[in-house]
């Protein structure tokens, strides 16, 4: 498997390139060369496979030599062996949807799922070479936690994690700043995400302080963390799927990078007939779908926190793959955002990612009253950022799907990380997990620092792994 800048076609990229590097020294991101395209008679025996093993078989395919089959195996058990499920993910079923629970692992979010394996391939491949890596991340909520608990207390790794200060519920912050280890720095940024997320990509950008650091990152804008996404679109698709039909997936989205692994699963040739941008207020992708402008504008905060996003990184991807991964072009866009703040894409494009693409934007109102609903109906408790992914599904149903399609909506994280909108809407607290209730008591361990790039640099070279 060969890998690509979205902004330099030219030069080619191994696995391990595209993994320890995180973003492309062009600012671009890394892409399969090709994604490949699987056939029926391996669809089918990928089908019968429990999950670890079909997430073998499917990462296997992008990660090629780096790691031996039995590392690989091992990479999967172990960063799985926490969960709370056997099979990683969980179903329910409302009606005529299935819900896909995400969040069984060790911080309640769909992003421990990628973030262990991260974790654990880090230590593996570092391990080996003896090198040291600063891993800097943003988080909106959910990464950070979940990159905190696969990094913690490993050897020849350390982790800085920018969150915008206040702007993250408790138990968010909590599961991040509670954790007592010599390797994990928190850093509350008086800022926005997307201020937090620009503060990253400047250091990534930033050549001489990149390698005087030896920097890497954990956000989805690292390829690694969308190849393991990747899987349970296949496991959940395999296990539920009527009759040969094709299926929906809803996705609560913000930077994009859950929904475009669904896309590559789509190019990958797994039956997918639409995925559904979900988004709250912040309805950049809703817009664009309509329009063909990407245009960010002034985020708008949320009781969908993680969703508080107004420059989805990932997508760039997504239109490089509907450029032909033409370079030159993606370059010419990305360009005329920085400049301009907007770039606007041919009519034919927009019609084409609209075939495969639906969005909705769900505001603070619907996302409630879809909660209380869910609760009415069964007392099942939506956190409110699957609430978002859930309202959009009604709404193309109730629009556009036939009845020869699987519907299924991502649950991206337990509600119990949510508890103060989730006890202002039902009047109940979510149950939170034992173990996880009782390190929220600790004590909380982080810096608050301006949103300024040199100040923040400066912190993270005090105190980065040497």
């Amino acid at each position: 498997m060969k890998y690509i800048s979205t902004r330099d076609n030219k030069k080619t990229y191994n696995f391990i390139d595209t993994f320890l590097n995180g973003l492309a020294h062009d600012g671009g991101l890394y892409i399969p060369k090709n994604i490949p395209r699987l056939s029926k008679v391996t669809l089918k025996r990928l089908s019968k496979l429990n999950y670890n093993d079909l997430a073998f078989e499917i990462i296997k395919i992008y990660t090629g030599n780096t790691f031996s089959k039995s590392e690989l195996k091992k990479i999967i058990k172990n960063s799985y062996q926490e969960f709370d499920c056997k099979n990683v993910v969980k179903f329910s079923r409302l009606k005529k949807f299935n819900l896909v629970e995400l969040y069984h692992g060790p911080t309640l979010a769909f992003k421990d799922i990628a973030m262990q394996v991260i974790g654990n391939m880090y230590e593996t491949i570092l391990s080996k070479s003896k090198n040291k890596v600063n891993l800097v991340t943003a988080t909106s909520g959910d990464t950070g936690a979940a990159a905190i608990d696969a990094i913690k207390n490993k050897k020849n790794l350390r982790i800085f994690v920018l969150h915008p200060k206040g702007r993250v519920s408790v138990t968010q912050r909590k599961l991040m700043t509670t954790i007592n280890s010599k390797n994990v720095f928190n850093i509350a940024v008086k800022g926005s995400f997307d201020d937090c997320q620009t503060l990253v990509k400047s250091m990534f950008s930033d050549h001489q302080f990149r390698t005087s650091i030896n920097m890497s990152g954990v956000n989805s804008i690292n390829w690694a963390r969308i190849v393991v996404q990747i899987v349970y679109y296949f496991y959940s698709h395999f296990r539920l799927s009527e009759k040969n039909k094709k299926s929906v997936f809803s996705v609560p989205t913000g930077n994009f990078g859950d929904i475009y692994a669904g896309y590559v699963a789509y190019k990958m040739g797994l039956p997918i007939s639409k995925l559904i941008i979900a988004t709250n207020e912040n309805d950049l992708l809703y817009k664009f779908l309509r329009t063909g402008i990407y245009k960010p504008s002034k985020v708008k905060f949320s009781i969908s926190p993680s969703m508080d996003i107004q420059v989805a990184s990932n997508f760039e991807r997504l239109i490089s793959s509907y450029y032909n991964n033409n370079s030159r072009k993606i370059s010419e866009l990305m360009k005329q955002l920085a400049i301009k703040g907007f770039y606007k894409i041919s009519k034919n494009i927009l019609r084409r990612i609209k075939n495969i693409f639906y969005s909705k934007s769900v505001n603070a109102k619907n996302t409630k009253k879809t909660i209380q609903l869910v609760y009415n109906y069964n007392n099942k408790i939506l956190d409110p950022h699957s609430s978002v992914g859930l309202k959009a599904l009604e709404d193309y149903y109730s629009g556009n799907s036939k009845k020869f399609e699987n519907l299924f909506c991502l649950e991206t994280a337990h509600p119990a990380k949510f508890g103060e909108t989730i006890y202002k809407i039902l009047k109940k607290n979510p149950t939170i997990p034992s173990e996880i209730s009782k390190n929220l008591k600790k004590k909380e361990f982080y810096k608050v620092l301006p949103n300024n790039l040199n100040k923040i640099k400066n912190y993270i070279n005090t105190n980065r792994l040497h």
